[in-house]
């Protein structure tokens, strides 16, 4: 019997932005290991009820979904909130949502800053602060999604670079704030899914591949299994940034 796909059994996940892509894929690893989840998402309604539908035909009423704008931070209790009135708890938050485009010098606004300061750092700061209570019952898990180039700077990429940094040492800081009853872990994806919007060209994209010592890119589902590690199988790891990158950072 593989006692990892039970390995969740009882706990209640939120993953914010779950609906599509990394966040979806987030959600179908710590579902296929036995949580029930709530899928987070602003604008992919379609995409987050479709993933619903498609788990809780596995197992009947494991997943529900939730409408909410990150931004807007005296309202984040009502993702917590809803965990508990469908679950009764709230065990694992994995702070996934991200805004991500270029900003390059001389062209960066007020707004971009808000936006990308907003979903990167703001909004998981607010949302790990209003899930406290309840990870703390139930010596729960916090995982932020950062990115190597938090870590290393991306070229017109500047004010990303500064929220996702900011996230790397949020996840730090959080881990020391609340410890020792809630573990705090960040996930540092490398070149893992190109840019929906089609920015990365095939040139960009192959320049990054010959950048990784594995010479290939990463998928959704290494992310995913990250953070089902994180969840399931790390006990005694908080305050850590983990990067999945193919050894990107290593080759820099």
């Amino acid at each position: 019997m593989n006692t990892q796909a039970k390995s969740l059994d009882g706990k209640v996940a939120l993953v914010t932005g779950g609906g599509r892509r990394v966040g979806a894929e987030i959600v179908r690893a710590l579902h296929g290991a036995g949580a029930r989840c709530v899928v987070h998402y602003h604008q992919s309604a379609a995409a987050a009820d479709a993933l619903a539908a498609e788990l809780n035909a596995q197992r009947a009423d494991s997943v529900v979904t939730i409408s909410a704008d990150l931004l807007e931070t005296a309202r984040l209790g009502r993702l917590v909130e809803h965990a508990q009135q469908h679950f009764g708890r709230l065990d694992v938050l994995v702070n996934n949502a991200s805004t991500f485009y270029p900003t390059p010098m001389g062209e960066i606004t007020e707004a971009h800053w808000d936006d990308l300061m907003g979903s990167n750092l703001k909004a998981p700061l607010f949302l790990s602060q209003a899930a406290a209570p309840a990870l703390r019952l139930a010596q729960g898990l916090i995982i932020n999604i950062v990115d190597i180039h938090g870590m290393r700077p991306l070229r017109r990429y500047p004010v990303y670079g500064v929220a996702k940094a900011g996230l790397i040492m949020l996840t730090r800081s959080l881990a020391r704030e609340l410890g020792p009853h809630v573990r705090v872990n960040g996930i540092a994806p490398g070149p893992v899914m190109w840019p929906a919007d089609g920015a990365a060209d095939t040139v960009l994209q192959e320049k990054i591949m010959d950048r990784t010592l594995l010479k290939r890119p990463g998928s959704a589902g290494d992310i995913a299994r990250t953070a089902l590690f994180f969840a399931a199988d790390a006990p005694y790891i908080t305050g850590q940034i983990l990067p999945v990158d193919g050894g990107r950072s290593v080759a820099w």
